[in-house]
């Protein structure tokens, strides 16, 4: 996917790159922006003042997209609101929610399971919530999941798919034979996640002729997955650009990559009743084909995320 500018999209589930993220997010966030009122620098760790809503997103699309449906349904509450977009992996934005810098998060519940806790079983998304809430630091919630959901897949281009006779009904289990010949592409955290090759390894038995560090399903990997420079990537699976390209989604029987529904993630002294109501209001209301369509808007079509969140939550009877 692509975002539009300046606001770049790189990272959702990444674990091991706190120190990367802190610095490439700080470099990022000189220009980046989601509204007129955000605060300057999400990583300076000051706290919002008491009525103050702080709405953070990881530096991917999606996120951002999301934060600001987020921000905008609070506002039209009477909340005030500012932004910081763009902040960077799980690793750092976990952290920022915890110490009270931000507010509002838009997460995702089955990878912010494995975040948490790795070895954790998914079997559904009620029971994925009910384990989050067991593992949140004590001072976070989450609020109510949306039925949207997006989750990593792993996707091969259109020439590998025809190469080897593979369609949206195989699985990443018809990949053990022919992965040592595969290039895979993502994230540079993708390298060292259950939720990424280890996973893929121990679940799935796929070793990869090599793995090619690039970004969390965004420019980078399409490019990659497009011009075959990596035959097979994670890609995220409303990323608008699996039809645009026609790249194949490999089903996972075992279900490796979990439940990934949209599920705001909260800093619960700093949200008021009517806030976490507001926000439960958009979950009730954010499906799968909606967040496609809403996604497709920014990354096919170049709208600002701001303007696009605003249109949908009028649309939506929320603003």
């Amino acid at each position: 996917m692509t975002s539009t500018a300046p606001r770049s999209r790189s990272i959702r589930n990444h674990p091991g790159a706190a120190v990367v993220a802190l610095a490439a997010a700080a470099a990022l966030l000189a220009g980046c922006g989601s509204s007129d009122d955000e605060n300057d620098d999400p990583l300076a760790g000051d706290k919002a003042s008491g009525d103050t809503v702080v709405v953070g997103s990881n530096n991917f699309a999606e996120s951002i997209l999301l934060a600001d449906i987020y921000g905008e349904a609070l506002k039209a509450k009477g909340l005030k609101v500012t932004y910081k977009p763009n902040i960077g992996s799980r690793e750092t934005t976990y952290g920022l929610l915890k110490n009270g810098s931000i507010t509002v998060l838009p997460e995702y519940n089955g990878s912010l399971l494995a975040y948490l806790d790795p070895k954790a079983e998914q079997k559904d998304a009620d029971a994925v919530n009910a384990a989050v809430k067991t593992k949140l630091d004590k001072k976070l919630t989450l609020l109510e999941s949306s039925p949207a959901e997006d989750k990593d897949s792993v996707s091969i281009n259109a020439e590998t798919a025809a190469k080897y006779s593979l369609t949206g009904e195989s699985t990443l289990a018809d990949l053990k034979d022919i992965a040592p010949e595969l290039v895979i592409g993502g994230s540079p955290e993708f390298q060292t996640r259950q939720q990424g090759l280890l996973g893929l390894k121990d679940v799935y038995g796929l070793e990869f002729k090599s793995f090619k560090a690039l970004d969390a399903g965004g420019p980078l990997t399409q490019a990659a997955l497009t011009k075959n420079t990596v035959q097979a990537a994670d890609i995220f699976t409303t990323d608008p650009t699996i039809t645009k390209e026609k790249f194949v989604v490999l089903q996972d029987p075992e279900n490796l990559f979990g439940f990934a529904n949209v599920t705001p993630l909260v800093y619960k002294s700093g949200l008021s009743q009517e806030g976490v109501d507001a926000l439960n209001a958009v979950s009730a209301k954010l499906d799968t084909k909606t967040l496609l369509d809403l996604d497709s808007q920014v990354q096919l079509e170049n709208k600002d995320p701001l303007d696009v969140a605003k249109a949908w939550l009028k649309s939506a009877g929320l603003d």
